[in-house]
Order: C-alpha cells, then structure tokens, then sequence
C-alpha cells in the first residue's frame, strides 16, 4: 500500500502526519509526505521556499514518534495545493491520500471549495480527512451506504485496507414516499406509524439482499436504518454513536450539477467532526486501481 499525506505545517496537518504514520506502519505500507510550495512567487522565493520545506520534511520524519519506523519519503513540489497533491500522489501511485481537516475561508469556499473537496473532486484517490488526533486503530466505523453497486465497492475497499471489521455499522436512510400524502388526507397516527414500519421493514430487507448478493453477509455488520433524508440521517448517526471514522463515497458528478446542489459527502467534510474517508466511483475511465473503491450514500 502507498499512502501520501499531505502538509501545509498547521497543526491539522501535524494531527493528518500522525495519522498516517500510525496507517502506515501497520500495514508496512510507503508513506509521503507532500508539501506544495506556491508557484505564483518570485524563483528565488520559490526556490528558498523549497529548500526550507524539505528540511521541515526531514525534520518531522526524524521527531514525529508516530513516524518512526515508517518507511517515510519527503516530497517537495511547486504548484497550487490540491493540483500539487494530485500530481504528487499520481507520481507515486498512490492508494491513499490522508489530509487535515480544511481551514474554513467561507467566501473563497462558496465559489471554488477547500483544498480537500478539490482532491476528492479529483475522482482518482480514496481521501481521508483527519478531524481528531491520532487513533492507532478505528474501533468505530460507520459506513452510510444506498445499496447501489457504488455502496458495495466502498465496503470492499474498508475491508481490504483494514477499516471495516466486524461490529462496524452500515446505514440506510429512508424515506416514506407516501407518508406526506397519508398526514394531509388526516390518517390516524396508527396508520402512519404502521406504513412507516413497513417501510422500514423493507428498506432492512433490502439491505440484506444487498450484503447477501455482494458476499458481505458472513460478516457480523451493525445494521441500522433510520427514516430521514441522507444527511440528517447520518448527522444524527454519528451525534448518537460518536464513530471514529465514517466510511463514504462521492458519485461520479460534476460541474454545474454539483454547484448547485452539492453533495452529502461535502456537507459531511464541511460539518461534521469527525474522521472522514471518501471514496471515488471505480471504472476503467476512472482509475485503474490496486484495491476497490467507491462510493455510498452521496446526495
């Protein structure tokens, strides 16, 4: 496995180093470290710029205990962040891009999003944002998913780097189509609640053909399925059980479609406090990939 972790030397990406150090020895896997020097300067200060960032590289591979032991590589490049971090990781072949929380500068975001959505915009790397400080192993996963084949890849690819095991919870958002129609024509609340848990009833059995018919069902999940839309759903999951991770993917969706609506995934990024791996859609147009990726659960 090859990770990359980007850095920018705040203290999140500090918190995103020690994460992915701890990753990484546990899976003997390579690890870069990657810092983006802004190209939109003078050459000399480019250049100064450089030299000082590879010292601080080496410098934290030397004093960072999460890093010991690791097999560490300093990488210097010149370019804007997430374009940097792309090209980077494209570079090494990466199967994992592990980043700090963003920092919040809302009017830029609004109109161009932070360095962390543009990487998972990117559509090529499985990306972990990394809200709270290092856990050496994720006791707590919870996996939003929408029973599509999307759904089934992120579950392979969190079985296959280490993230899923058994207890970790999958969930379901519903919705009751016709329970509006049901509250307006006056039904009794015994017969909204009784439509309602029929619904449930079916959104629960949908979920175990779904981990029958992708072989997932030997596997002691956790399941849950809640009533609501997906973000709220998950929002009140992850305030309930206070996960250590959420496992998510991004469908394969862009331009002006995404800026008007948005997507779960980035609401999530942008909201909610907690560790945070997003997954990309898989196909041959997308990445030709080690391991399985995907996506589950995007608005």
């Amino acid at each position: 496995m090859i990770i990359v972790a980007a850095t920018d030397f705040s203290t999140r990406s500090h918190r995103a180093l020690r994460q992915a150090g701890l990753l990484a020895r546990a899976r003997r896997a390579e690890l870069h470290l990657v810092h983006v020097v802004d190209e939109d300067q003078p050459d000399d200060l480019v250049r100064m710029e450089e030299r000082e960032a590879q010292r601080v590289l080496v410098e934290q591979i030397g004093s960072m205990p999460e890093l010991h032991d690791a097999r560490c590589h300093p990488i210097v490049i010149t370019g804007h962040p997430f374009d940097g971090i792309l090209r980077a990781s494209a570079a090494v072949g990466a199967d994992l891009i592990v980043m700090g929380a963003h920092r919040k500068q809302f009017l830029r975001d609004i109109f161009t999003g932070t360095t962390i959505e543009r990487v998972v915009r990117g559509g090529k790397y499985p990306v972990l944002m990394v809200n709270n400080e290092a856990q050496r192993h994720y006791e707590r996963v919870l996996v939003p998913v929408d029973m599509s084949e999307t759904s089934a890849d992120a579950i392979r690819f969190g079985l296959s780097a280490g993230f899923l095991e058994d207890g970790s919870t999958l969930l379901h958002a519903f919705s009751p189509v016709a329970k509006r129609r049901l509250l307006s024509s006056g039904a009794s609340s015994d017969v909204i609640s009784g439509y309602v848990d029929s619904e449930r009833h079916g959104a629960m059995e949908e979920m175990s053909s779904f981990l029958v018919a992708n072989e997932f069902g030997a596997r002691r999940w956790s399941l849950r399925v809640d009533e609501g839309a997906p973000m709220q759903v998950i929002a009140r999951a992850v305030a309930e059980k206070r996960p250590d991770m959420l496992v998510m993917g991004t469908h394969s969706r862009s331009g002006l479609l995404r800026a008007l609506i948005g997507s779960v995934t980035e609401e999530v990024l942008r909201s909610l406090n907690v560790d945070v791996l997003v997954v990309p859609p898989t196909g041959p147009d997308l990445r030709p990939s080690k391991t399985a990726t995907a996506a589950c659960s995007d608005g």
